[in-house]
């Protein structure tokens, strides 16, 4: 039998949070570290397909795992992207009503962003015209100083090329995890593994490898499909920065909306369509023998889960440009459909349910289970508050 593979720390999964996590890890001295990725790269899935916002903890319930990781996993990317000299684009961001019926949302969004120390301003419709002039508003808007663009592959290369710089951390790829044969041991598509410490940190995958420890069997993660538009260059100058609607804050999606990226390209979406697959980003791209599984569970979300079903009956039609169209112009003042073009840009959220009561679940799930790890619903705003659960996750498995 050929020896097995040695780690002091072992992660599965190399986006944004398995390498935040190593970096954290070598930052306390740990060494002997191994990052397992399946894919032939870091970053091939939700890490490298987002839209670089790194967000401010607006959203987010104020004891919520999510508000207390958001904004300074904000500043300490910020920083980091600073540090190493990588596109930084901060221009804020601001959320609009688009009708009375969402003001009521809009007061509570600013309490929570206070409340989570966010640095924002209710503005009203001539302010939000100096700072957006294209953007439309029913009376009220917010403004949120501390939201900032990124270029989120530009980020993972510099992590990796700093883990791989350090020595202390060997990446395989193209090795998948597939089971737990022993105490501190799993298969996997390179051979057997032993560790001292596990890490899930596998993305829209987490749950199949929490499950193989007998962790979260309460959980199912539901894809869901983002697809994107992107305004004409010669357009482009309509946003400045980023505009977002008041979303339904029962629902962890945001809506579609403006972001103006660091090459000036200005993108319009994600919806949240219902998927048939962890990677179907195509048409048919990434349907497996799991599809009728997922088919299945949103059926039964849909009859029993009434934010769900408002999802599933709104969404899928954005696929149609005029419904996609209509979503975005209702947020600026001046938007003609010849103006939009087709973006080759799209992305999965892996959306965890807990089949018990039948919820999304809203924040971040961290479970520890002695000497290993799971991190699940590792959603937007992940991305953001990466470097900051990272923090969080070493000192929890120290």
């Amino acid at each position: 039998m050929i020896p097995a593979i040695e780690a002091d720390v072992l992660i599965v999964g190399a986006g944004i949070m398995g390498l935040t996590i190593a970096r954290e890890l070598v930052r306390n001295g740990r060494q002997h570290i191994v990052v397992i990725e399946k894919e032939a790269e870091i970053g091939k899935h939700a890490s490298g397909r987002n839209s670089g916002v790194l967000h401010a903890g607006i959203y987010y319930a104020p004891d919520s795992l999510k508000a207390k990781s958001c904004l300074n996993g904000n500043f300490l990317m910020k920083a980091y992207c600073r540090e190493k000299q990588l596109p930084l684009l901060e221009t804020g961001k601001v959320i609009v009503a688009r009708s009375q019926d969402e003001l009521p949302v809009l007061q509570t969004l600013y309490e929570r962003a206070i409340a989570n120390g966010a640095k924002v301003d209710l503005l009203d419709e001539k302010e939000l015209a100096a700072i957006e002039p294209n953007a439309k508003t029913f009376q009220q808007a917010i403004f949120s100083h501390y939201t900032a663009v990124v270029d989120p592959h530009k980020i993972l290369k510099s992590l990796k090329d700093d883990l791989e710089g350090s020595g202390k951390v060997r990446f395989l790829f193209n090795c998948a995890f597939e089971t737990v044969v022993g105490s501190n041991v799993v298969q996997t598509q390179c051979g057997r593994i032993r560790f001292e410490q596990f890490i899930n940190a596998a993305g829209a995958h987490c749950d199949r490898i929490s499950k193989a420890f007998g962790i979260g069997a309460r959980y199912r993660l539901i894809p869901f499909k983002g697809i994107y538009r992107k305004l004409k260059t010669n357009s482009a100058w309509r946003v400045r920065g980023s505009i977002y609607p008041v979303p339904d804050i029962r629902n962890p999606f945001l809506g579609v909306h403006f972001t103006r990226n660091i090459h000036g390209d200005v993108y319009l979406g994600p919806t949240a369509i219902p998927a048939f697959g962890r990677e179907n980003y195509g048409v048919f791209e990434g349907i497996d023998k799991e599809a009728i599984d997922i088919l299945l569970g949103d059926a039964h979300l849909f009859l029993n889960n009434p934010q769900f079903r408002t999802v599933a009956l709104t969404e899928p039609r954005k696929y149609f440009f005029p419904w996609f169209f209509q979503d975005a112009a209702k947020l600026v003042k001046t938007l003609d459909p010849s103006e939009v073009e087709p973006a080759a840009k799209v992305g999965i959220r892996a959306q965890l349910v807990d089949w018990n009561t039948g919820e999304l679940v809203q924040d971040f799930q961290v479970i520890r289970d002695g000497a290993c790890l799971h991190l699940l619903n590792p959603i937007s705003p992940a991305f953001t508050s990466s470097m900051d659960l990272a923090q969080k996750i070493v000192r929890l498995m120290q």
